[in-house]
């Protein structure tokens, strides 16, 4: 029998139930005549009648009726405190229990539907901290025994822990209206059973857990923190270590709230994406997509150009463009702000005290509060034979080492086919590069779906680039003078790539050695190990952005370094877990790619089941007038309903539209919702309402439309 009916079928006998005993009369005086009717069967049937308490006790509680107060003070009446006790006890919990499991067989799938990602974070605290909360509910008599059970039901604590849990925490009140029972005779009202002070005791017991786990971690604290030194005063609020995305914007809080903070950075303040990332990428990327549209001038009705590419002139616009944005990050700018900065090399000594070495070689202690370690990713280099002797580059070097000259690499090997190395490889192609693509995956971006990345890869091989997917590089070396990569294609069979430049693009690398982290006993492996506060095993020493992981966005990391200043800072006070819910992302290839959510991959290798909606930007006015007419936005819905569960978008400005879809998944906001608001004609971002659009076709009522065309038809008489 599917759910539903079962549903229905069971609020159907409870509400029938209810009908019934709104017309009896349940108080004091009618308990009594009924014990008093019962009195001379109990002599002679006593095991006959506790086998009927229990199993009648076990089905009120089960069905969630309101009479488990009633038949609590029959038992202390009828079997006295003791046998009452242990009849009741265990007849609630074992009732509770069946309705605990009979709300997760109906309800839970449903409300975890409802629910989406959220559950996910209200699992996760009820894994850690869920017998907790049901002891706690079970201690407070004004929140009803049958709203913890379903409730609980929908959760994914244990069954066996749900009955433990509930036999111990239910005991103390059941022993309370036991108890009362047995003075059935001289009780005037329920109200004399429950005083304030009995009601306020048990408050007490129920929140004494919770005490209990914060005084063991203040313990695992203190602990952690035994075998050091602490200072008595500190020379600062906070130290940061790392000066880009994460850093500065943890320094920024700091120095806003008042606080006396020091940034130490080795090198260039604003990190990668300043310096080596996102600012000359996208700058060399609009610099090539311009001599691409010279190329292509003839698709808007004008004459095309082979464009002359004068190449270090190109690199020294990336160059201006990396220093009409650097006083955004400068010293200065920090230093106005009342940010310390220190330009050199941070070590910690101990959970307090940072050693900074200076690039004028003189060397700093300070001692501080907390810490926040903020130091970013480097490019991660393959470790293939030869590849030292090729003198490769990699997203951090390319832009010093080629800014010189006159044109453009003439043989260019891309290794990896992620965002870095596509947006790479379709830029120095359409500078004039003869350009091959290397990725080990069966296609490029790999993270995001099939239709995605044969987009991807079409247009980039319509820009000239040699797409190998499918192919293992092995080694490299120099034979004659000339450089060369060897590949292996997915047959086995190996062949060797000639090249003048090679680009290493195939990840990046948090930068976790050095600092002094593993000589105070702080886990690293892959990225720095935090907790949900970002915490790492000393909880004023914290960790922010590439180097925490898991996302390597610098929008990210400036996320999480909001998280992270405050918890550094007011963490005494109140602490705030990181927050992943909605975390969009870009790849600035032409055409973009841009997605929030789950991709429809993510939600089949999941189980999650999913709509999927889909609009072709070919279609869209603006597209086709601005000659973009290519791409799509693709939305994941649960079966039915418009609340958003993941958005891909490719096309032209995807990484600008879709945070429209960012904003609505953070809100709530469904598909309805974005297709009732008023977007410009004509506009790229109509994309989204048409999207939307689709979706509420797809779902209108065909019965309605034809009640709707007879009401028509009835109109014209």
């Amino acid at each position: 029998m599917k759910k539903p009916i079962l549903f229905a079928i069971a609020v159907a006998v409870v509400l029938s139930l209810l009908l019934v005993l709104r017309g009896q009369s349940l108080d004091l005086d009618s308990l009594r005549t009924a014990l008093d009717q019962l009195e001379s069967w109990q002599e002679a049937h006593r095991w006959t009648l506790v086998l009927l308490f229990f199993v009648i006790y076990v089905a009120v509680a089960a069905l969630s009726l309101p009479l488990a107060v009633w038949l609590t003070l029959a038992g202390g009446a009828l079997f006295g405190f003791w046998q009452g006790l242990l009849i009741v006890s265990f007849a609630s919990a074992l009732g509770a229990t069946l309705a605990f499991l009979a709300a997760r067989y109906l309800l839970r799938d449903w409300v975890r539907k409802r629910l989406g990602s959220r559950a996910e974070a209200i699992d996760k605290g009820m894994r850690r901290d869920g017998p907790f909360y049901l002891f706690s509910l079970r201690l407070i008599p004004i929140i009803p025994f049958f709203a913890v059970n379903l409730l609980m039901g929908l959760t994914p604590i244990r069954a066996l822990t749900f009955y433990l849990v509930s036999q111990v925490g239910m005991l103390a009140g059941t022993a309370v209206y036991v108890n009362a029972g047995t003075q059935l005779a001289r009780l005037d009202s329920l109200s004399g059973i429950v005083s304030p002070p009995l009601l306020l005791s048990f408050a007490l017991l129920g929140i004494f857990p919770w005490i209990a786990n914060w005084l063991l971690t203040m313990f695992k604290r203190r602990k952690v923190y035994a075998s050091w030194s602490r200072p008595e005063t500190f020379d600062r609020n906070l130290i940061v270590i790392g000066g880009g995305a994460a850093g500065l914007v943890s320094a920024y809080i700091a120095a806003a709230t008042k606080a006396k903070v020091t940034l130490v950075e080795a090198h260039k303040m604003g990190g990668d994406c300043l310096n080596y990332g996102c600012v000359p990428s996208k700058a060399l990327i609009k610099s090539a997509k311009q001599a691409h549209h010279m190329r292509h001038a003839d698709h808007f009705g004008l004459e095309a150009v082979a464009p002359r590419i004068p190449f270090a002139r190109v690199m020294a616009r990336v160059h201006q463009v990396i220093a009409d944005i650097a006083p955004h990050d400068s010293i200065e700018r920090y230093t106005d702000l009342g940010v310390e900065v220190l330009q050199g090399y941070a070590r910690l000594l101990d959970p307090w005290t940072v050693e900074i070495t200076l690039n004028d070689g003189t060397t700093q202690r300070l001692t501080t509060r907390a810490i926040i370690i903020a130091t970013g990713a480097q490019p991660f280099v393959p470790p293939l034979p030869g590849i030292e002797d090729v003198g490769y580059l990699t997203s951090d070097t390319l832009w010093d080492r080629l800014k010189n000259r006159d044109e453009a690499p003439g043989r260019m090997v891309v290794l990896g086919g992620g965002p870095i190395g596509t947006e790479l490889a379709q830029s120095f192609a359409r500078l004039g590069s003869q350009v091959t693509q290397v990725e080990m995956s069966p296609r490029l971006m790999m993270k995001e779906d099939a239709d995605v990345s044969a987009i991807v890869q079409t247009a980039l091989e319509a820009d000239g680039v040699n797409v190998l997917t499918g192919h293992k590089a092995l080694s490299c070396g120099v034979t004659d003078g000339e450089k060369w990569i060897e590949v292996e294609e997915e047959g086995g069979e190996t062949r060797k790539i000639f090249f003048d430049e090679l680009i290493a693009a195939v990840g990046r690398a948090p930068r976790l050695k050095g600092f002094g982290l593993e000589d105070l006993g702080i886990r690293i492996d892959r990225v720095v190990e935090t907790n949900e506060y970002l915490e790492t095993l000393y909880p004023n020493i914290l960790a922010a952005g590439d180097v925490a992981g898991p996302f390597q966005f610098t929008h990210t990391a400036g996320h999480q370094a909001w998280f992270a200043a405050v918890n550094a800072l007011f963490g005494n006070v109140k602490r705030f877990k990181a927050d992943y819910r909605v975390i969009p992302w870009a790849t600035f290839s032409d055409p973009e790619v841009a997605r929030v959510g789950l991709s429809e991959s993510e939600a089949r290798e999941k189980g999650i089941p999913v709509e999927v909606t889909r609009y072709g930007i070919d279609d869209l006015d603006r597209a086709i007038a601005d000659g973009a007419a290519r791409g799509f936005v693709k939305v994941l819905t649960p079966p039915g309903k418009d609340r958003i569960l993941g958005v891909t978008i490719v096309g032209e400005h995807a990484g600008d539209l879709i945070a429209e879809f960012v904003l609505a998944m953070k809100h709530g906001l469904g598909l309805n919702k974005i297709l009732g608001t008023i977007h410009i004609y004509p506009t790229m971002a109509e994309a989204n309402k048409f999207a939307a659009g689709e979706w509420r076709r797809a779902h209108v009522n065909p019965r309605a439309l034809a009640i709707v065309q007879r009401y028509h038809a009835w109109r014209r008489g």
